[in-house]
């Protein structure tokens, strides 16, 4: 019986790598997030669940004992408008791979995958909107978004050194902008996806007309849906290749064609109120797929409209209803990871 360790698994993506685990009966699973168990998106009874902060070595040794894979989503970030107010916190997230990776080496684990961010590729070639798709190598020369950015490039070479130095297997992916169903929707760390989604089923139900958007909605960005990221996750995980791959869509929107297709959704028009004083980010980012194609086989399902809809459903379900709120918004606001 395989031993995995979900770090993060509290967290939006690590959750749902969770609920594909916890189904395998040859999995003994371990889940481990820094946030109370009550405040997780998703926990499940068959799993080992512990609620620590793996800044702390201590924790780490802890729970990657007699683990064979270890798969590390935990990090404090969130959307645009956190990353850019918190880059301190967002770097000390490099305590967590680095403690990780120590313990992996300690305690004999087979394999080591750390989740990254489109956030690590060079700002120079995301001035414009509706930019080619950022190639693996487009990493370097290294001038990432600051903080959470440099975090994530400066881990992808720990992984790297780790394998040199000590032979850790291990696996890298770039995710680009992770949206679906079962996430933060609210509190100030949701992803444009989300707080659109929210803005526009709000307006609705109050009947309001106008919803706030950050910056002039012609930024660009490619949004992978949830189902498609588990299937990348798991498909550069069990491949033979050591490398860094992108994981995210090559559907390049500008958030006011996002903003199209959600009213669409909704079979509601809004007024958008543009806030060109709020974090914007790059001007465009979307992701090349050509290599992780060629060398994984891997590629997308769902079509941006496709993992919309799905999102949007579950946003109003979880609105009108008014059930777990807390757990999905500002229960997460204090500490997330993912």
């Amino acid at each position: 019986m395989a031993k995995i360790l979900i770090c993060g698994a509290g967290g939006f993506i690590g959750g749902h790598l969770a609920s594909k685990f916890i189904l395998d009966d040859k999995i003994k699973l371990i889940c481990a997030d820094i946030k109370p168990l009550e405040n997780w998106f998703q926990n499940f009874e068959g799993s080992s669940n512990y609620s620590l902060d793996l800044k702390d070595y201590d924790n780490a040794l802890k729970v990657t004992q007699g683990v064979d894979y270890i798969f590390n989503f935990a990090c404090n970030m969130g959307g645009m408008g956190f990353i850019e107010n918190n880059k301190a916190e967002c770097m000390l997230s490099v305590l967590v791979n680095t403690n990780l990776l120590r313990a992996a080496i300690i305690n004999k684990c087979k394999k080591f995958f750390f989740s990254s961010s489109a956030c690590v590729y060079n700002s120079l070639k995301q001035n414009e909107t509706f930019v080619k798709g950022l190639r693996e190598e487009d990493a370097y020369p290294a001038d990432p978004e600051d903080g959470y950015g440099w975090e994530k490039l400066f881990s992808e070479r720990m992984c790297r050194h780790f394998s040199e130095d000590f032979g850790l297997e291990t696996r890298v992916v770039r995710y680009h902008n992770i949206y679906g169903p079962i996430g933060t929707f609210d509190g100030g760390r949701e992803k444009a996806p989300a707080a659109l989604c929210r803005k526009i089923i709000l307006a609705k139900k109050n009947k309001e007309k106008i919803i706030d958007v950050w910056g002039d909605g012609e930024q660009t960005r490619s949004f992978l849906y949830i189902d498609d990221c588990i299937k990348g996750t798991l498909d550069v995980f069990e491949s033979n290749k050591q490398d860094v791959f992108n994981i995210g869509s090559e559907e390049q929107v500008s958030i006011n064609e996002m903003i199209q297709i959600i009213e669409e959704i909704a079979d509601y028009k809004v007024k958008k109120n543009y806030q060109l004083d709020k974090p914007k980010g790059v001007r465009g980012r979307s992701s090349d797929n050509s290599y992780v194609e060629k060398k994984i086989g891997w590629k997308p399902d769902f079509t941006l409209r496709e993992g919309l809809e799905k999102t949007y459903l579950w946003i109003e379900q979880q609105i009108h209803s008014g059930s777990n709120i807390e757990k999905f918004c500002k229960g997460n606001i204090e500490k997330i990871t993912e």
